[in-house]
Protein backbone atom coordinates (compact mmCIF):
# COMPACT_ATOMS: atom_id res chain seq x y z
CA UNK A 1 0.00 0.00 0.00
CA UNK A 2 1.78 3.90 -0.71
CA UNK A 3 1.47 5.76 2.15
CA UNK A 4 0.07 9.04 1.96
CA UNK A 5 0.97 12.52 2.62
CA UNK A 6 0.52 14.53 6.11
CA UNK A 7 -0.46 13.19 9.16
CA UNK A 8 -0.77 9.41 6.99
CA UNK A 9 2.88 10.17 5.54
CA UNK A 10 5.74 8.03 6.59
CA UNK A 11 7.23 11.08 7.80
CA UNK A 12 7.07 13.27 11.32
CA UNK A 13 5.52 16.06 8.92
CA UNK A 14 4.83 18.63 11.59
CA UNK A 15 3.45 20.78 9.29
CA UNK A 16 0.56 19.24 9.48
CA UNK A 17 0.58 16.89 12.45
CA UNK A 18 1.39 20.19 15.12
CA UNK A 19 -1.11 22.12 15.68
CA UNK A 20 -1.16 25.17 17.98
CA UNK A 21 -4.54 26.39 17.11
CA UNK A 22 -8.37 24.85 18.60
CA UNK A 23 -10.51 25.82 15.64
CA UNK A 24 -7.75 24.08 12.91
CA UNK A 25 -7.60 21.30 15.40
CA UNK A 26 -11.60 20.81 15.27
CA UNK A 27 -11.50 21.04 11.74
CA UNK A 28 -9.05 18.47 11.14
CA UNK A 29 -10.72 16.09 13.86
CA UNK A 30 -13.74 16.28 12.00
CA UNK A 31 -12.61 15.93 8.65
CA UNK A 32 -11.30 12.52 10.06
CA UNK A 33 -14.76 11.58 11.98
CA UNK A 34 -16.57 12.46 8.69
CA UNK A 35 -14.02 9.16 6.75
CA UNK A 36 -15.76 7.24 9.61
CA UNK A 37 -12.50 7.33 12.11
CA UNK A 38 -12.68 6.70 15.42
CA UNK A 39 -11.23 9.59 16.89
CA UNK A 40 -8.73 8.66 20.55
CA UNK A 41 -7.07 11.72 22.72
CA UNK A 42 -4.71 11.56 25.42
CA UNK A 43 -2.05 14.24 26.57
CA UNK A 44 1.23 14.67 28.91
CA UNK A 45 4.03 16.10 29.41
CA UNK A 46 6.55 13.52 27.46
CA UNK A 47 9.41 15.16 29.32
CA UNK A 48 12.70 12.90 28.86
CA UNK A 49 10.76 10.26 26.35
CA UNK A 50 10.97 6.40 27.42
CA UNK A 51 9.60 3.04 26.64
CA UNK A 52 6.98 3.79 29.02
CA UNK A 53 5.74 6.64 26.63
CA UNK A 54 5.78 4.35 23.53
CA UNK A 55 3.94 2.09 25.35
CA UNK A 56 1.57 4.13 26.43
CA UNK A 57 0.76 6.01 23.02
CA UNK A 58 0.33 2.50 21.29
CA UNK A 59 -1.99 0.97 23.97
CA UNK A 60 -3.65 4.35 23.49
CA UNK A 61 -3.84 4.37 19.70
CA UNK A 62 -5.26 0.47 19.72
CA UNK A 63 -8.56 1.87 20.81
CA UNK A 64 -9.24 3.92 17.79
CA UNK A 65 -8.04 5.05 14.46
CA UNK A 66 -6.48 8.32 14.84
CA UNK A 67 -4.72 9.67 17.98
CA UNK A 68 -4.44 13.05 19.05
CA UNK A 69 -1.82 13.67 21.83
CA UNK A 70 -2.15 16.97 23.77
CA UNK A 71 1.39 18.10 25.06
CA UNK A 72 2.11 20.60 27.98
CA UNK A 73 4.05 23.90 26.81
CA UNK A 74 7.54 24.25 28.60
CA UNK A 75 5.19 27.10 30.44
CA UNK A 76 3.25 24.99 31.52
CA UNK A 77 5.02 22.09 32.83
CA UNK A 78 7.14 24.46 34.94
CA UNK A 79 3.92 26.02 36.72
CA UNK A 80 3.08 22.51 37.49
CA UNK A 81 6.07 20.57 37.91
CA UNK A 82 8.52 23.33 39.54
CA UNK A 83 10.75 25.76 37.80
CA UNK A 84 13.51 22.57 37.04
CA UNK A 85 11.18 20.40 34.40
CA UNK A 86 10.81 20.19 31.59
CA UNK A 87 14.15 18.44 30.95
CA UNK A 88 13.67 18.73 27.57
CA UNK A 89 12.34 21.80 26.00
CA UNK A 90 8.94 21.89 24.22
CA UNK A 91 10.18 21.49 20.11
CA UNK A 92 12.14 18.35 20.47
CA UNK A 93 9.47 16.38 23.05
CA UNK A 94 6.76 17.45 20.05
CA UNK A 95 9.20 15.86 17.20
CA UNK A 96 9.81 12.98 19.19
CA UNK A 97 6.50 12.47 19.60
CA UNK A 98 5.78 12.95 16.16
CA UNK A 99 8.48 9.81 15.18
CA UNK A 100 6.56 7.81 16.69
CA UNK A 101 4.49 5.83 14.33
CA UNK A 102 1.12 6.10 17.07
CA UNK A 103 1.11 9.92 17.00
CA UNK A 104 -1.35 11.33 14.48
CA UNK A 105 -1.63 14.87 15.43
CA UNK A 106 -0.10 16.81 18.23
CA UNK A 107 -1.48 19.85 19.95
CA UNK A 108 0.45 22.31 22.31
CA UNK A 109 -1.30 22.95 25.14
CA UNK A 110 -0.23 26.05 26.96
CA UNK A 111 -0.53 27.45 30.34
CA UNK A 112 -3.68 29.42 29.53
CA UNK A 113 -5.50 27.39 27.86
CA UNK A 114 -8.99 26.64 30.03
CA UNK A 115 -9.17 23.38 31.84
CA UNK A 116 -10.15 20.63 29.54
CA UNK A 117 -10.94 22.94 26.61
CA UNK A 118 -8.67 20.51 24.51
CA UNK A 119 -11.21 17.45 25.35
CA UNK A 120 -13.86 19.80 24.84
CA UNK A 121 -12.61 21.16 21.28
CA UNK A 122 -11.91 17.32 20.77
CA UNK A 123 -14.56 15.66 21.84
CA UNK A 124 -13.01 12.42 21.64
CA UNK A 125 -14.64 8.97 21.37
CA UNK A 126 -11.98 7.39 23.85
CA UNK A 127 -9.93 9.48 26.39
CA UNK A 128 -7.26 7.74 27.23
CA UNK A 129 -5.83 9.02 31.13
CA UNK A 130 -3.13 7.85 33.25
CA UNK A 131 -3.18 6.64 36.55
CA UNK A 132 0.38 7.36 37.53
CA UNK A 133 -1.13 11.56 36.81
CA UNK A 134 -3.73 11.15 39.32
CA UNK A 135 -6.37 9.24 40.78
CA UNK A 136 -9.07 9.43 39.26
CA UNK A 137 -12.45 9.95 41.40
CA UNK A 138 -15.78 8.21 40.07
CA UNK A 139 -16.90 12.27 39.71
CA UNK A 140 -14.29 13.64 37.47
CA UNK A 141 -14.26 10.15 35.53
CA UNK A 142 -18.17 11.45 35.25
CA UNK A 143 -17.41 14.62 34.07
CA UNK A 144 -14.41 14.03 31.93
CA UNK A 145 -16.96 10.90 30.06
CA UNK A 146 -19.85 14.04 29.37
CA UNK A 147 -16.99 16.10 27.19
CA UNK A 148 -16.48 12.72 25.07
CA UNK A 149 -18.41 12.69 22.19
CA UNK A 150 -21.53 14.48 23.54
CA UNK A 151 -21.34 11.70 26.81
CA UNK A 152 -21.60 9.12 23.97
CA UNK A 153 -17.52 8.19 24.40
CA UNK A 154 -15.71 6.31 26.68
CA UNK A 155 -12.92 6.83 29.44
CA UNK A 156 -10.23 4.53 29.63
CA UNK A 157 -7.58 4.56 32.63
CA UNK A 158 -3.90 3.02 31.79
CA UNK A 159 -1.57 2.02 34.27
CA UNK A 160 1.80 3.02 33.93
CA UNK A 161 3.36 1.55 30.98
CA UNK A 162 6.93 0.90 32.61
CA UNK A 163 8.01 0.26 36.33
CA UNK A 164 10.00 3.28 36.78
CA UNK A 165 8.77 7.08 35.22
CA UNK A 166 10.32 10.12 34.23
CA UNK A 167 9.94 11.96 37.02
CA UNK A 168 11.34 8.63 39.07
CA UNK A 169 14.61 8.55 36.69
CA UNK A 170 15.44 12.33 36.78
CA UNK A 171 15.03 12.20 40.66
CA UNK A 172 17.42 9.52 40.68
CA UNK A 173 19.41 11.03 38.21
CA UNK A 174 20.18 14.16 40.46
CA UNK A 175 20.57 11.88 43.48
CA UNK A 176 23.43 10.16 41.97
CA UNK A 177 24.98 13.82 40.64
CA UNK A 178 24.34 14.76 44.67
CA UNK A 179 26.17 11.62 46.20
CA UNK A 180 28.99 12.62 43.69
CA UNK A 181 29.48 16.00 44.53
CA UNK A 182 29.05 14.76 48.11
CA UNK A 183 32.11 12.36 47.68
CA UNK A 184 34.34 14.58 45.90
CA UNK A 185 33.66 17.47 48.41
CA UNK A 186 34.55 15.41 51.29
CA UNK A 187 37.65 13.68 49.80
CA UNK A 188 38.18 17.81 49.07
CA UNK A 189 37.63 19.19 52.96
CA UNK A 190 40.46 18.15 54.44
CA UNK A 191 43.32 19.71 52.78
CA UNK A 192 40.84 23.07 52.70
CA UNK A 193 40.42 22.07 56.76
CA UNK A 194 44.50 22.15 57.41
CA UNK A 195 44.59 25.16 54.76
CA UNK A 196 42.30 27.37 57.12
CA UNK A 197 43.86 26.02 60.71
CA UNK A 198 47.04 27.08 59.43
CA UNK A 199 46.15 30.13 58.22
CA UNK A 200 45.02 31.64 61.84
CA UNK A 201 47.45 29.62 64.00
CA UNK A 202 50.18 30.45 61.69
CA UNK A 203 51.12 27.12 60.43
CA UNK A 204 50.76 25.29 64.23
CA UNK A 205 48.53 22.89 64.65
Amino acid sequence: MVRGNGIFGAGTNLSSRLITDFQKLSTQVEACRAFGYRIVLTSGTFDLAHPGHARYLEEARNHGDILVVGVDSDEKTRARKGDDRPLIPQDERIEMLAHLRHVDLIFLKELNHPHWELIRCVQPDVLIVSSSTKPYSDAELAQLKALCGDGRGEVIVLPPQATTSASARIRRFQIGIAQKIAADLAKAMPPVIDEVVARYTGGQK
